[in-house]
C-alpha cells in the first residue's frame, strides 16, 4: 500500500500537534510539521518556505494563523491551494472558523481548487481556557470578557483532531462539510463559573462592554494584530449565531463528544489551574 505522506500546517498548534500524535502509530502514514521551527520550515509570510514543505506530501491539512478571518488569509489560502494542487498533493483538509463569512470564503476556495477536499469548521475550542489567552486570567483569579451572556457551544480539541485525521484518511469524507460543536450551550460566565467549581477556587467574572475590554487590552500591552482579532470575533461571532449544536462528533467518532465539564475534569488534574503557576 502506498505510503499516505501528510503535511499537518500548524502541527505545533492546538490541533495539530494533537493529529500529529493520533497518527504517529498509524501504518503507512508518514507526517511532516509544518511550521517555521521544523526542519523543513513553513511559514504562511513567506510563500518561498511552502514549496519544499509540499514537497512529495499527498494530503494536507490547513489550518491557518492566527485565523482565516484576517485581511491577508483570503490570498494566502488561494496562492497555497493551487500551489499544492500543482505540486500533486491529492486532498486538503481545512480548519475553518464557524460562523466566519471570510473563513467561508476560504472554503469556497479550497473546494474550487483541491482535488479531494473536507471542511471542519468549529468556533471557541476549550482549550482556550488552558492553553490559549484565558489561562493567565483564570490563573489571577479575575476574568473580564465582553458578550458575557452569549450562548457558545465550546467544542473539545481532542475531539476535533479525531475527526481530522478520520478526513485525512479515509475517502468516505470527501466533499463533507462538518460543523462541529461540544453537546451544551453556556456562556463565558458559566464556563468560567465551572472551573471555579472543579478547581475550588474563587474566580471571579466580570461582564465589560467590547469597548472597555479593547482599552483594556490596550493597557496590557497587546499587539494591535490581536486586538483587531479579538474585537473580530466578540463583535461578529459572538452575536448568537453559534448558539446551536450539532451530532457531527457524534455521527463521525461513533461516541458523544466531550462536555464541558469533562474538559475541565480532565484539565484540572494537570495542575495547569493551580495558583501556584501564577508568574509572580
Amino acid at each position: 500500500m502506498e505510503t499516505n505522506k501528510i503535511l499537518l500546517i500548524g502541527g505545533n498548534g492546538k490541533t495539530g500537534r494533537r493529529v500529529a500524535n493520533l497518527l504517529q502509530d498509524t501504518s503507512n502514514v508518514e507526517v511532516r510539521i509544518g511550521s517555521r521551527s521544523a526542519n523543513i520550515p513553513f511559514d504562511w509570510e513567506k510563500p518561498e518556505t511552502w514549496t519544499e514543505a509540499i514537497k512529495d506530501i499527498n494530503t494536507v491539512y490547513i489550518t491557518f494563523q492566527p485565523d482565516l478571518a484576517v485581511p491577508f488569509a483570503t490570498e494566502a489560502i488561494q496562492k497555497f491551494t493551487l500551489l499544492a494542487t500543482k505540486l500533486g498533493v491529492k486532498k486538503m483538509v481545512l480548519l475553518s472558523g464557524r460562523g466566519e463569512k471570510e473563513a467561508q470564503i476560504c472554503e469556497e476556495i479550497v473546494k474550487a481548487t483541491a482535488q479531494n477536499w473536507t471542511i471542519v469548521r468549529a468556533s471557541w475550542f476549550n482549550q482556550n481556557f488552558s492553553e490559549s489567552f484565558f489561562l493567565e486570567p483564570i490563573l489571577a483569579g479575575y476574568v473580564a470578557l465582553p458578550r458575557a451572556e452569549t450562548l457558545e457551544p465550546f467544542t473539545d480539541a481532542d475531539d476535533i483532531a479525531e475527526v481530522v485525521k478520520e478526513a485525512l484518511l479515509n475517502e468516505k469524507h470527501n466533499e463533507k462539510t462538518y460543523d462541529l460543536t461540544g453537546p451544551q450551550l453556556l456562556t463565558f460566565k458559566q464556563a468560567v463559573a465551572e472551573i471555579a467549581k472543579i478547581t475550588e477556587r474563587n474566580i471571579i467574572f466580570q461582564a465589560l462592554e467590547l469597548e472597555e475590554y479593547i482599552a483594556m487590552l490596550r493597557e496590557y500591552k497587546v499587539s494591535e494584530d490581536e486586538i483587531w482579532l479579538i474585537n473580530y470575533l466578540f463583535s461578529e461571532v459572538l452575536d448568537g449565531r453559534n448558539s446551536s449544536i450539532t451530532n457531527d462528533i457524534e455521527q463521525i467518532l461513533g461516541r458523544k463528544a466531550a462536555t464541558f465539564s469533562e474538559y475541565v475534569q480532565r484539565t484540572a488534574q494537570t495542575g495547569i489551574w493551580n495558583e501556584v503557576n501564577q508568574l509572580s
